[in-house]
């Protein structure tokens, strides 16, 4: 991993911001991409860096919704302390970040030696990219079922129960090829959220959990990230944040008129191809 070039990191920033926030699976990518510029995927170090550059997309969700944190950490600190402040929508929307954000984490802690190590199997991104893009068909016809009944709801009727059930379902993107985007905004979908609050709801519930991958890898990796360097750090992080900041804004306009069936056919497209090239050898699996 020390040989990592400049080049290398570039392209994995890229791949990083790009795919993070789309419901594509970034951890999937970033696995096909390391194995194709022949890094170890499984190397600690490997590991380390991809969830360090995590930080370069959060830190454009953080700034790109600044002002809506800002407004969501008053009304819950307000209605901690206020009965007024509890009857404020955001105090709710608050609440099911919080709760969200919980079981991911704590999934996430004690299966980290399975995650880090048999998940990083190409056929589990393969078969994940596919099986997972079924799901998102269900939530996707879900949806148009509270759309003719007109019952589809907005940012303001988010619940905590929301939260609880959102954040359940993002624990299944611990699984590469899932996509953390892709479970949250398909379980806001079947809850009857409209797609552009499931998809803000997504990137706010992404704050936590990859802060905290970012900074446990970080830590527990850190003499495997010394030997790196800080240059190709640097250059990873600040390429996934310039690319992540623009895939926020583009992927919330394209929500706004779209369904994601075209993420779908990407998906089950890249799934079926990697899975013939593992069975070609023309590429290893681990």
């Amino acid at each position: 991993m020390a040989d990592l070039s400049y080049l290398d990191a570039v392209i994995l920033g890229v791949v990083e911001g790009l795919t993070e926030y789309l419901p594509v699976s970034s951890t999937g990518h970033l696995t096909i991409t390391e194995k194709l510029l022949g890094l170890e995927v499984d190397d600690p170090a490997v590991t380390a860096y991809t969830a360090v550059i995590q930080l370069g997309a959060i830190a454009a969700t953080l700034i790109y919704f600044f002002a809506d944190i800002v407004r969501f950490a008053r009304a819950w600190f307000r209605g901690l302390s206020s009965a007024e402040g509890r009857r404020d929508p955001d105090y709710g929307l608050a609440w099911a970040v919080v709760i969200g954000s919980l079981p991911v984490g704590l999934v996430g802690f004690v299966g980290r030696d399975l995650i880090e190590g048999g998940l990083r199997s190409l056929w589990v991104v393969a078969a994940a990219l596919v099986l997972w893009s079924a799901v998102m068909v269900v939530a996707e016809r879900v949806h148009t079922t509270y759309e003719r009944r007109d019952a589809v709801r907005g940012e303001h009727s988010v619940t905590p129960m929301d939260g609880l059930v959102i954040g359940l379902v993002q624990c299944f993107s611990l699984i590469p090829g899932v996509s953390r985007s892709g479970a949250t905004i398909s379980a806001g979908l079947v809850r009857g959220i409209d797609r552009v609050t499931a998809t803000r709801l997504s990137f706010f519930l992404a704050i936590p959990a990859l802060t905290a991958a970012g900074i446990f890898q970080a830590v527990e990796q850190r003499s495997a990230l010394g030997a790196l360097g800080l240059g190709p750090m640097a250059v990873g992080l600040v390429v996934a944040f310039v690319v992540a900041y623009a895939s926020i804004a583009w992927l919330l306009r394209f929500v706004a008129s779209n369904s994601l069936l075209s993420f779908v056919w990407y998906r089950v497209g890249l799934g079926l191809l990697l899975a013939v090239a593992l069975m070609a050898s023309w590429i290893s699996a681990t």
